[in-house]
């Protein structure tokens, strides 16, 4: 009885934000690495100090990284949590992006989706092999799904981040860095939002309680 007092205090202690606040807070370090990238030249000009990162792409990492580390604090200053799939991908941003700046080399930064994107898919369809649906971590706060439907849901996106790593590669190696970094932004996330409402009906057939309820 201790044990589940403790578990429903402690979810009581993690507060819910809007989805919109929760997609800028995921969308914004994106726009920003964009921008600064975009207008490397004139932050360079502007912000003297900036130089020390070194060229636009470099500038981009840094502040990246900056807004990275930022999301993730308002994040847990406004739910007292940190979802495991963005503090993974922050994770990796940092390190990633520190061995950018420090070796003056893109290559890392640029590999960046391709590691965490890997692992991903690699957890979650390594955890269907031993009959973990571990989707259901993540998303469980947001619907209930039965085993069937959370099996079916976590090989989809396990193969979805395999997808996305392929595709990181194909672009980062095949294209321009501006063009990199306009897909990362602009090509990345729409996709992203169209395989996740590609889903919905499978949530739908599999879901054991409605997916929205009246709060009173």
């Amino acid at each position: 009885m201790d044990v589940e007092s403790n578990q429903r205090e402690s979810e009581k202690m993690v507060r819910e934000i809007s989805p919109l606040l929760k997609f800028a807070l995921e969308l914004g370090p994106l726009l920003i690495f964009f921008f600064a990238n975009s207008k490397g030249e004139w932050l360079a000009t502007t912000f003297p100090v900036l130089t020390e990162f070194g060229g636009p792409i470099f500038i981009a990492t840094g502040l990246f990284m900056i807004a990275t580390i930022v999301a993730l604090t308002v994040s847990w200053i406004l739910t007292r949590t940190l979802p495991m799939m963005p503090l993974i991908s922050g994770i990796v941003v940092l390190v990633f992006g520190a061995l950018t700046l420090y070796l003056q080399n893109d290559t890392f930064i640029k590999m960046k989706p391709t590691i965490v994107n890997t692992l991903f898919g690699v957890i979650l369809l390594g955890g269907l092999l031993f009959g973990q649906s571990l989707l259901g971590y993540v998303f469980n706060s947001a619907f209930k799904l039965n085993d069937e439907g959370w099996r079916k849901l976590t090989f989809r996106w396990g193969f979805f981040f395999l997808f996305l790593a392929v595709l990181n590669e194909v672009v980062w190696r095949g294209f321009s860095t501006d063009t990199w970094v306009a897909f990362k932004v602009w090509g990345t996330m729409p996709i992203t939002i169209i395989f996740t409402m590609a889903q919905m009906p499978l949530i739908m057939r599999h879901s054991t309680e409605p997916l929205t309820k009246d709060k009173k």
